[in-house]
């Protein structure tokens, strides 16, 4: 594989590619230059944050921050500032190690690449120098020759005419002769130059050529592990600070341990404790009496304007009920859950929010055991169905990945030039281990299942193989449970022992949401080998059909196209060749 054999006729190709792979490095400079100086901002924003919440000296902030809590959030502003000290040494080293030294490898790699060009320059203006100079000795041999021809007919024409004298025609003679001598030194020389061009042509397409693009190839080579080099060493810069930011973080989490609520607690009452005791009891005034009586010192009336008035000072007054609030009804505190599942059960469902429901409703108050075993035997059951129908979707996707690789291995051993078979081996043996994995989980909760199963009513074969799908009786199982554990008043007690978890049953009525509009068209693509595609949601493909894409490949090797608006599903990507449009359109024409 050398750029002087394969690439002997692509020299301007060539000094286009490797100014392009120097752009790339530039680009990948300013890049990192960029990351420096957002780390460097970063890193004065957040001392700048903590200087602004630090607290004031002789203030009255200084004051609070004798509760733990205020200490607790002093050491956060205090590890804060060596937080952003790691995102200034961060910014340092990339700026030491990668731009600085990039930067000067982009120079070297200028003088370089001239170099190369120059010389090859060189050698293609000496190869058309040569090549001139046997243009010259040919057209030179030709003129040379028709010369010649043209004097010995003259010569020729001179001898058969009886008028002319003797010395014309020894003069046409010796002209034909002169002619026919220059004709031959040029024939000579012709020879002669064609001969040296041949032999330089030769040189220059097989040994100077190739050896100045021998070398360009091996400056492109050290460019590409140049730039492999300063990415790593862009992720470890990050990697050697990641300790000590982790041990800024266990100080803000040992400082929020440290709070102390209780003690929090005794310095109010030590701060505001005013040592007066409650106020007495209220003496009975009685106003049976006809008589004027006299006000009592204890009376809460003013017999002038018959407001109230208390006896207490307006200081004290605020004090006498200070947590009188109007109660709320039970409803009012706390509605229960299942009311107002329920109440969105029953109303004019919206498309958007019931998908959302459908994909994220779960309410988690608790980790329960693997085997769920702290659920009644019918969720439990339906626990374990759901988690046995996961693993099998997990197991069956390795086995298509897989399949596919094994596919790719085939063809790599058929046309060694597309690919190495041996780098698929390390794969395949992962996704073997994968699924060893998985169908042992996948066991482990079959077992699990069976169990449950064995102890419930028996159960038609049908009914066994749903997935995630409640029974018609069971449809309002989340409102029954939920209405148990509410209490006579209204208000909804959750039981300790039980995992609180609601999910969406998939019945008939889920399915008038699951018609989405079809995925619109990101481009198209050409099949380059044929695929049958056996397994659910792939879909089979000859090779050279052109097909659109509706998806591309997120990192497992598999591409969603469309044949036609019924036909659509997945292939391996290195089976296609993906053309993808710039404006992706959202309508599209089938075939």
């Amino acid at each position: 594989m050398s750029w002087g054999a394969e690439l002997w006729d692509q020299f301007d190709n060539l000094e286009k590619h490797t100014q392009w792979g120097i752009d790339v490095l530039e680009k990948y400079i300013k890049f990192v230059k960029e990351r420096t100086e957002i780390e460097i901002n970063y890193a004065k924003q957040l001392r700048n944050l903590s200087k602004k919440y630090q607290p004031k000296k002789n203030s009255k902030e200084e004051d609070e921050y004798k509760y733990s809590s205020c200490k607790a959030f002093l050491a956060t502003l205090n590890e804060m500032n060596d937080y952003a000290g790691q995102h200034e040494v961060i910014s340092e080293n990339m700026t030491s190690q990668i731009t600085t030294e990039l930067a000067r490898y982009v120079q070297e790699l200028k003088q370089e690449r001239k170099s190369h060009f120059h010389d090859g320059r060189k050698a293609q203006q000496h190869i058309e120098t040569c090549w001139k100079q046997l243009e010259s000795s040919k057209r030179r041999f030709e003129r040379d020759c028709k010369e010649a021809d043209r004097a010995q007919q003259y010569f020729e024409k001179m001898d058969a005419d009886i008028n002319v004298t003797k010395a014309d025609v020894e003069k046409a003679r010796q002209q034909a002769q002169l002619r026919q001598q220059m004709a031959e030194d040029s024939r000579a020389e012709y020879s002669s130059t064609l001969q040296k061009f041949n032999h330089e042509q030769h040189e220059h397409y097989h040994t100077h050529i190739p050896n100045i693009f021998q070398k360009i190839q091996e400056m492109e080579e050290r460019r590409i592990v140049r730039v492999g080099d300063s990415m790593k060493t862009f992720a470890e810069v990050d990697r050697q600070v990641i300790p000590i930011i982790g041990k800024c973080l266990d100080e803000i989490t040992r400082a929020a341990e440290s709070i102390n609520q209780k003690n929090d607690s005794q310095l109010v009452i030590e701060a505001f404790k005013s040592g007066f005791e409650p106020p007495g009891d209220v003496d009975f005034e009685d106003f049976t009496q006809p008589i004027k009586r006299t006000v009592s010192e204890s009376s809460l009336s003013n017999s002038k304007d018959g407001k109230p008035e208390s006896r207490f000072t307006s200081k004290s007054k605020g004090k006498l009920w200070p947590f009188i609030k109007k109660n709320k009804s039970p409803k009012q505190q706390k509605e229960p859950l299942s009311h107002r599942f329920n109440e969105f059960m029953t109303s004019k469902p919206k498309i958007h929010c019931f998908r959302s429901l459908k994909r994220g409703l779960s309410l988690k108050l608790g980790a329960g055991p693997e085997d769920f075993s702290n659920l009644p035997p019918e969720q439990r059951r339906k626990k374990l169905q759901q988690k046995v129908d996961e693993l099998n979707k997990d197991i069956q996707k390795e086995m298509d990945q897989r399949d596919a690789l094994t596919k790719m291995k085939d063809v790599y051993i058929k046309n060694p030039q597309m690919g190495d078979a041996a780098s698929v081996d390390h794969k395949l043996a992962e996704l073997g281990q994968n699924l060893e994995k998985l169908r042992l989980e996948a066991q482990k909760f079959e077992g699990w299942l069976a169990e449950v199963e064995g102890r419930l009513p028996a159960r038609t074969e049908q009914t066994r193989r749903q997935s995630g799908m409640y029974e018609p009786q069971n449809t309002l199982t989340v409102n029954n449970c939920a209405q148990d554990r509410e209490s006579p008043d209204g208000s909804y007690t959750e039981e300790p022992n039980q995992e609180s978890e609601m999910k969406v049953p998939a019945t008939d009525f889920d399915d008038e949401f699951d018609d989405e509009e079809p995925l619109p068209t990101i481009g198209t693509c050409k099949a380059l080998y044929t695929f049958e595609g056996q397994n659910e949601g792939t879909i089979s493909v000859t090779e050279g059909e052109m097909l659109y894409v509706i998806e591309e490949d997120k990192g497992d090797g598999w591409t969603r196209i469309r044949r036609n608006e019924d036909e659509e599903g997945y292939v391996p990507t290195s089976y296609v060749e993906v053309f993808l449009e710039k404006n992706a359109k959202g309508a599209m024409t089938y075939i």
